[in-house]
């Protein structure tokens, strides 16, 4: 058995940010200008030199780009293909390449525990002594790229060599991985410098919460789509969208949970909301399959509230221990707060976002509007415009649906054949027609559009078929973005108790969404 050195995290200490850009290339060119493109953002980069065809090769130009910038600090890996890497040589040219790294300015060495455990103590020693002399310290890291699995078995190996650092990466299967690799960091963070991050769409978490739990840093990419790793997100993203290296344990954490979830603007919008009103909190995107994983997350973790898309609207509601009236009746909630002492209250702001909108342009009580679509949306559509006085009529491709919620919400249903004989304050389109990749365009005929205003819930593309149809026949309309917003509005208020700044985020979601396209 090996013999660990006696003087754990005797490297030197580095002054680095908590947030390091991971960059891989296929030339050593290609690689010293997403270096340079990095400066913008950071200044704490990482080098995959097994990206390389030839690592040792591309050396001298690190040197001379190390040099020109001074104020970085690099970290140098290059980790073998049985490891996870890329770098195809035995153990001995790796010694050889990240010792040579260290020489050319590299300040942090990544190896591999694998690496570690079968290099003799001998070889070991001297390898860790030259980084030392070098001005280097020593990391020691340890992948599991199928799962989240025995994490503190993991750092023991790694400790066991009393590295400079302890980086253990896992993979995340379901959000209550992400609190796994939270214990190690807060476990370790105090006797040790620690790296902690779980790998996928669902370790999120972990990227932007480790360093509020103690970890030394955490992994970025350049840009979206140059990810050096699953479930990677941008350096811009960590910093201006999470504030990931400004959280502190005041810091209150909320969510935006469903399956897909990537594409949300939630993030966008509160986040921007906190950060204009000072609120010190974030809201991350939550890749959640199921509720009981959802809601294992918040109470853990733990969080003060969530937003949720379908499914999760309708799963969620046995481990809630209130329920907004209103969102009892509809069957659904979209907004999770939680209380003080752990209690979770459910409420549906998707009324909010139907009911205010209308209610700014037109009398509710008495109005004849009608609601296109029998799901989620439209159960709160209905309910909220009956709670308000309308006269609700409800379309729905399956009548017996429409009719199962008209009885149920005290409206009217209505068949499709029948649309164009009635006259209607409003019609409201709670479809997926007209969404962005939808193949259905219009979810009426021009001939049906027989009302003084039409409302299209649908943001995603800003401009739908429904709503140029609407405008080019003179209709006022109501755009999905409104109701977006709207219900996020109100979502804000729940969580924070204060008044949102509802222009800004109105203001950045349609900035993102004309971005996009």
């Amino acid at each position: 058995m090996k013999t660990a050195p006696k003087s754990p995290l005797s490297g030197p200490k580095l002054r680095h940010g908590k947030i390091c850009v991971a960059i891989q290339a296929a030339t050593p060119a290609e690689m010293l200008d997403r270096a340079a493109r990095a400066l913008k953002d950071a200044k704490f980069l990482e080098f995959r030199l097994d990206s390389l065809r030839n690592p040792a090769a591309a050396l001298p130009r690190l040197k001379a780009f190390l040099t020109a910038n001074p104020s970085v600090v690099a970290i140098g890996t290059c980790r073998r293909k049985p490891n996870g890497g890329h770098f195809v040589g035995p153990l001995s040219d790796e010694l050889a390449i990240l010792l040579k790294a260290s020489r050319t300015g590299c300040r942090i060495i990544d190896l591999e525990v694998e690496s570690a455990e079968e290099a003799s103590s001998a070889q070991l020693e001297k390898f860790r002594t030259a980084l030392h002399s070098a001005g280097a310290s020593l990391l020691i890291s340890f992948h599991d790229f199928s799962k989240t699995r025995h994490l503190d078995r993991a750092a023991g190996r790694i400790a066991a060599f009393a590295p400079d650092y302890i980086k253990v990466v896992s993979t995340a299967q379901t959000l209550s991985d992400n609190l796994a690799i939270l214990r190690l960091i807060e476990d370790r963070a105090t006797s040790s410098r620690v790296v902690g991050i779980a790998m996928g769409e669902e370790g999120l978490v972990s990227r932007v919460l480790g360093p509020r739990e103690g970890a030394t840093f955490t992994f970025a990419s350049l840009v979206d789509g140059s990810e050096t790793a699953p479930g990677q997100v941008s350096a811009r993203t960590l910093r201006r969208l999470y504030r990931a290296d400004k959280l502190n344990a005041e810091t209150r954490i909320f969510g935006v949970a469903g399956n897909p979830i990537t594409h949300s603007l939630s993030p966008l919008m509160h986040n921007t909301a906190f950060q204009r009103e000072k609120v010190n909190a974030v809201l991350l995107p939550l890749k959640a399959k199921t509720a009981a994983d959802l809601i294992a997350l918040m109470i853990e973790l733990p969080m003060s509230g969530a937003a949720i898309t379908m499914p999760l609207k309708l799963e969620v509601l046995p481990y809630l221990d209130h329920i907004d009236p209103i969102a009892r009746r509809i069957g659904a909630v979209n907004t999770l707060r939680v209380s003080a002492d752990g209690k979770l209250s459910g409420y549906n702001t998707d009324v909010h976002g139907i009911v205010n909108p209308l209610a700014q342009r037109i009398q509710l009580k008495g109005a004849r509007i009608a609601v296109l679509g029998a799901g989620g949306a439209a159960r709160a559509a209905v309910f909220g415009l009956v709670d308000a006085g309308a006269e609700v009529f409800i379309i729905n491709r399956t009548h017996e649906n429409a009719v199962a919620l008209a009885r149920a919400a005290k409206a009217k249903a209505l068949k499709h054949n029948q649309l164009t004989k009635h006259r209607f304050d409003a019609i409201l389109n709670s479809t997926p027609c007209g969404m962005k990749g939808s193949a259905q365009p219009l979810p009426l005929a021009e001939s049906e559009l027989n009302a003084n205003l039409i409302f299209e819930m649908v943001y995603n593309p800003l401009e739908t078929p429904l709503l140029r149809l609407a405008r080019s026949r003179g209709i006022p309309t109501i755009s999905g973005l409104e109701m977006f917003v709207q219900q996020g509005v109100r979502q804000f208020e729940i969580w924070t108790g204060k008044t949102p700044p509802e222009a800004e985020m109105r203001r950045v979601v349609e900035r993102e969404l004309k971005r996009r396209g």
